[in-house]
C-alpha cells in the first residue's frame, strides 16, 4: 500500500469472521492463557448473572489485528488502541472495518477501526496508525 494512493475516507478492506462459537473460546483460552471461566463454563456465567458465556475482549482486538494485516504488512503498524464497548455474546458474527481519517508525515496514517456484530452494535471501537511507502 503506497501513500500516495491513499485518500482520507477510504475504507479498508473489511473483514468478517465466523459466528463465535465455544470451540473458539477453548482455543483462544488456551492460547492467549486467559481462563478466566466466565468465557467457557456456562454455569459460571449463568451464576455471575449473564445468559451464557461471551467471548474475551481481545478476541475482538485480535480480529481488528487481523483487519490491520489483511490491508497492511504488521511491520507497518505503529501504533493500535482500542476500546471495549460492549460484551460480545456467543455466536456473533463480527465485522471488522476501518477508514482512513488522516494523513500524517512520514508515510503515516490513521485509521479508525471498529468491530461490530451482526446487528450493527459495535463491540470495540479504536484507532491505528500505520506507516505505507
Amino acid at each position: 500500500m503506497r501513500y500516495d494512493d491513499v485518500t482520507v475516507g477510504d475504507p479498508l478492506p473489511a473483514l468478517t469472521t465466523k459466528p463465535v462459537s465455544r470451540t473458539t473460546l477453548a482455543l483462544f483460552a488456551g492460547a492467549s492463557g486467559d481462563h478466566n471461566p466466565i468465557h467457557i463454563d456456562i454455569d459460571f456465567a449463568k451464576k455471575a448473572g449473564m445468559p451464557d458465556v461471551f467471548a474475551h475482549g481481545m478476541l475482538g482486538m485480535a480480529y481488528l489485528g487481523r483487519l490491520l494485516t489483511g490491508w497492511v504488512p504488521q511491520t507497518a503498524i505503529r501504533e493500535f488502541s482500542t476500546r471495549f464497548v460492549s460484551i460480545t455474546q456467543i455466536h456473533a458474527v463480527i465485522t471488522c472495518t476501518g477508514t482512513v481519517v488522516e494523513k500524517l508525515e512520514g508515510n503515516r496514517v490513521r485509521v479508525d477501526i471498529q468491530a461490530a456484530d451482526q446487528n450493527g452494535d459495535v463491540k470495540l471501537a479504536g484507532q491505528a496508525i500505520v506507516e505505507l511507502s
